[in-house]
């Protein structure tokens, strides 16, 4: 463990452009979040042939993993709105930036292998719900991989930009108990 966290000059800080605050929302607001998505028409996550444990409903934009290829969604909902722009304003983004939103849901047992997100996005930036994560991060470095391991608790943001998001995977290993998030993507711009 020592010998891993000092990868990074500062241990707790992990990955260049990773960034993390505690208690973004109040426990009131993380009650009416969750009751909004559980509400969502919330459909198993399709990639390709194959099917995920989570749930999830795109709004804004969806990646079609059948075309390979974005593709347009139902418009973010009025509900989300508020958040996108609080979470517009932490992140120092200009407002409307937050072009598209994925809810999801965790059940107790269901996480989310390694993945980087999809080239199409630039910044994003996730709001945790109900139960705590392990928001793991690895890259390789040679014959191994350097790796860094982020707490997200309930109310808690992140945003993954720069080495973070281009050149670290991210994953989550199975949660303990009923998780939702909601994440929110800024375009990449060609």
């Amino acid at each position: 463990m020592t010998q891993q966290l000092g990868l990074f000059a500062d241990p707790l800080a992990g990955p260049a452009g990773l960034r993390h605050t505690d208690n973004f929302i109040d426990a009131a607001l993380e009650q009416a979040l969750i009751g909004r998505i559980a509400a969502l028409p919330l459909q198993r996550f399709q990639f390709g042939a194959f099917e995920g444990n989570r749930r999830v409903a795109s709004f804004g934009y969806r990646y079609d993993y059948s075309l390979q290829r974005l593709a347009e969604a139902e418009p973010i909902p009025d509900w989300v709105l508020p958040i996108a722009r609080q979470v517009e304003a932490w992140a120092g983004l200009p407002e409307a930036s937050v072009r598209q939103v994925l809810c999801t849901e965790y059940e107790a047992g269901v996480g989310i292998g390694w993945h980087r997100d999809k080239p199409h996005f630039d910044k994003v930036l996730g709001l945790s719900l109900g139960a705590p994560c392990k928001f793991r991060f690895r890259r390789r470095s040679g014959e191994r991989w350097e790796r860094h391991t982020l707490e997200a608790l309930p109310r808690s943001l992140y945003m993954m930009d720069g080495e973070a998001r281009s050149q670290w995977e991210h994953s989550i290993p199975p949660v303990e108990a009923r998780r939702y998030s909601i994440t929110f993507r800024t375009m990449k711009r060609v």
